[in-house]
């Protein structure tokens, strides 16, 4: 595609035809090979590689978060202490990355430029619903090296601004797709972060006391899940949380991550299991 374009200082016809406004499917026609999904693997077999962990998501008044914590494991070996899994997909969207880190981080870059190039093409943004079956596609591109062990499994959320709220949906390694109400997780800490959440969670929550929420379920599984991190106060790593309101993207600062995870920390060490949900 690129071939003798150095000396012409022209593009190649491939650049200048006329075609759909989706880069992945620009990029499956005139270069497949690469994309992740298509990539042929030195071995045959499953493969061990540093996995990222627990993210999860919540709606509250107003928007969404979406947060996850700063571990990745290789087996039974800590691989990175301060990974980043949480990621803008564009102004009003994001993506939380959980199996294979590198392989997801590289799809998290695929779907970052699919949206920017569908919007310079088209002129206008795809909806939210657009960009979630975009994404349900690359997964769903991605299967065959997901039976070999390196599985992407993104948790994706965003504010629809046609709907005037946060949205959030999870999927399966074959790329299925489904909206999730309330809340969600995903990763090897995702059933005690769920549980957290289950418990805990109430329509009506403002930002911050979703930020404070989200906290609370990731501690919870970093509790009973070797593989998810916990606020580090020692190495100050902390959790990222980003908010996505009509107002767009918003990271979290440390800050304000540090200050949440410490009285989190603090109210820990007199009741270990965290707040209690109330009774009936």
């Amino acid at each position: 595609m690129g071939a003798h374009t150095r000396h012409t200082g022209r593009l190649p016809a491939a650049f200048l035809t006329p075609g759909s406004s989706s880069f992945l499917d620009f990029l499956s026609e005139h270069q497949p090979e690469l994309l992740p999904g298509k990539r042929q693997l030195p071995v045959k077999g499953a493969i061990e590689l540093p996995h990222g962990t627990t993210i999860l998501a919540l709606a509250f008044d107003g928007g969404v978060i979406l947060a996850g914590d700063r571990r990745a494991t290789m087996g039974n070996v800590i691989a990175q202490r301060d990974v980043e899994k949480v990621f803008p997909a564009d102004e009003y969207s994001a993506v939380g990355i959980a199996g294979t880190a590198g392989l997801a981080v590289e799809m998290v870059k695929l779907f970052q430029l699919e949206l920017e190039h569908f919007e310079k093409v088209e002129g206008a943004t795809l909806s939210l619903e657009g960009k979630a079956n975009r994404l349900a596609t690359m997964i769903r591109g991605n299967l065959g090296m997901a039976m070999q062990g390196l599985a992407v499994v993104p948790l994706f959320a965003g504010y629809d601004v046609d709907r005037g709220t946060g949205r959030i949906f999870s999927y399966d390694v074959a790329g299925g797709r489904s909206e999730e109400y309330g809340y969600a997780s995903t990763g090897s800490g995702s059933v005690f972060a769920r549980g957290a959440l289950k418990k805990l969670y109430r329509p009506g929550l403002d930002a911050d006391q979703a930020s404070i929420l989200a906290i609370q379920a990731l501690y919870d599984a970093a509790d009973d899940d070797s593989a998810t991190g916990g606020p580090d106060l020692g190495r100050r790593i902390f959790p990222i949380i980003s908010v996505i309101t009509d107002e767009g993207y918003r990271r979290v600062s440390e800050e304000e991550t540090a200050r949440i995870a410490e009285d989190v920390q603090r109210r820990r060490l007199a009741q270990p299991d965290g707040p209690r949900a109330e009774l009936l």
